[in-house]
């Protein structure tokens, strides 16, 4: 039977492989200071090298300096050998020339390379043939040549018929040169090695108001939502991080205050109906009944039910808009049109308060979902019919807005709303009245949903009450009342 792996192990190792491609990113200090650390190594050996060469170079050009007069000298005992000068006072000549230059070696060898004179150490000549011979003595003419142990400068010259052999020991030059390097690497890695640790004790240093950010952040809770920091104690790099921290945290507050405000009103609202199911399926079992009065209890019970459904479903819709889950159907939504529907839909009910319902203005067709928009029309209708006192005329106006908006506005006539209510109206559950006394107005979820509805659509909402009138208007965008204006 073939060997199975155990269960979860394939999985296990996926999420081993997973956690190294997920591998987490380096610190900002570990950043920073292997950053400073590569530049400063890197500036550090650049300039090691540029010192170095710089030396040589001075070396060389000393070292090219000194074989010069020697080169001249040479040429002008050789140009006296042409003119006839015995072979004996060249010899002499030569020595001459050696005695004056402790430090310089040389080699003359005659045409088809007969030797004239030499004194070089062993071994040089040979390594010196190795190199094309130039008529000139300058910078390209030098090569570096070993033997004997010793390390030398020197050039291969064509004076005429003649080959020079010119070379200058550099020992000293290359032992200085090592000592130098050394040094220079010592002296590097030490620099590079404090400027590393002067780099992280910087960073760590500079950290500190990051840390004791975080150790505050860490005082947050769903009890202290209260934590702020102070952005006039932080580096100004941290001032904007600190600010939008502050902003967070009062949105978070509002809404957790807006979270708990919902939970408290709907567990209000959702008592009264269960309240009065319980205690209307109590009464009905105390004692027998006829068949008429379990239907009446019954029916009563399936009004509950219906708020309770309506409530919900309002609430359901709001969540979605809340998370933006609502997406619009759009179609060419004639709001005159809709607004004389539900005219006749509210018509009775009008009639029965003596309320009267009149239409105004231009027709304006905007893009929309028309059961949405006349969803949110008919919530502001039957808000202003319950608050219009009989005798009363709710006045529906059209009108087309510059930048291309189509605005309606439900007015009715009332007492005025209180100024400091009327940012809150649109907000749910939100009532007026803080009795909380139903009075048949509802769960206080209509405005919400208009609001959300518009906002959906791409507009905007508002209200106004002053002078005994209290008019609700909503703006849609529409192509229509931009070709108008």
């Amino acid at each position: 039977m073939p060997a199975t792996e155990p269960a979860g192990t394939g999985g296990a190792q996926a999420l081993q492989r997973g956690g190294w491609r997920r591998r987490r990113p380096a610190s900002l200090a570990l950043r920073v200071t292997a950053w400073v650390g590569v530049a400063t190594t890197l500036t550090f050996v650049l300039a090691a090298w540029a010192l170095e060469v710089s030396i040589e170079a001075h070396f060389a050009g000393q070292d090219l300096g000194q074989l010069r007069p020697v080169a001249q000298t040479l040429r002008l005992a050789l140009d006296d050998a042409a003119a006839g000068e015995s072979l004996d006072t060249l010899r002499q000549r030569f020595a001459q020339t050696i005695s004056d230059h402790h430090e310089v070696y040389f080699r003359v060898e005659g045409p088809k390379g007969k030797l004239l004179y030499d004194a070089t150490p062993a071994g040089l000549a040979a390594r010196a043939h190795a190199e094309a011979a130039s008529t000139r003595l300058d910078a390209d003419a030098l090569h570096i040549w070993s033997a004997g142990g010793h390390s030398y400068r020197g050039a291969v010259l064509r004076i005429d018929r003649s080959t020079v052999i010119l070379a200058i020991a550099i020992d000293y030059h290359l032992r200085y040169l090592a000592a130098l390097r050394r040094g220079l690497w010592l002296g590097m890695l030490a620099a590079s090695a404090l400027s590393v640790l002067a780099a992280w004790l910087g960073v760590r240093q500079g950290h500190a108001p990051i840390r004791r950010i975080g150790t505050r952040m860490r005082e947050v809770s769903s009890e202290r939502l209260d934590v702020r920091l102070d952005p006039d104690k932080v580096p100004v790099e941290l001032a904007e991080l600190v600010a939008s921290f502050n902003a967070m945290l009062e949105r978070i507050g509002q809404s957790f205050e807006r979270l708990s405000n919902v939970s408290a009103d709907i567990a209000h609202e959702l008592r009264t109906p269960v309240t009065n199911l319980r205690t209307q399926t109590q009464v009905a079992l105390s004692q027998a009944r006829s068949a008429e009065d379990y239907r009446e209890i019954l029916y009563s019970n399936l009004e509950e039910y219906e708020r309770m459904s309506s409530m919900i479903a309002d609430m359901l819709f709001l969540a979605q808009a809340d998370h933006a889950l609502i997406r619009p159907e759009l179609a060419q939504v004639d709001l005159g049109a809709e607004v004389r529907d539900l005219f006749e839909f509210f018509e009775a009910w009008a009639e029965e308060r003596g309320v009267r319902l009149r239409l105004q203005g231009e027709e304006l067709r905007v893009p929309g979902d028309r059961a949405m928009l006349r969803r949110a029309l008919s919530n502001l209708l039957s808000n202003a019919v319950r608050h219009t006192a009989a005798g009363g005329t709710v006045q529906v106006q059209l009108r087309a807005q510059a930048a291309g908006f189509a605005e309606l506005v439900v007015e009715n006539p009332g007492a005025d709303i209180p100024a400091s209510h009327l940012p809150d109206l649109f907000e749910r559950f939100y009532r007026v009245d803080p009795s909380r006394q139903r009075k048949g107005e509802g769960a206080g979820l209509g405005l919400a949903i208009v609001k959300s509805i518009v906002e959906a659509h791409g507009g905007s909402v508002g209200v106004s009450s002053a002078q005994g009138r209290t008019r609700f208007w909503m703006r849609l965008p529409s192509t229509e009342a931009t070709a108008r204006h």
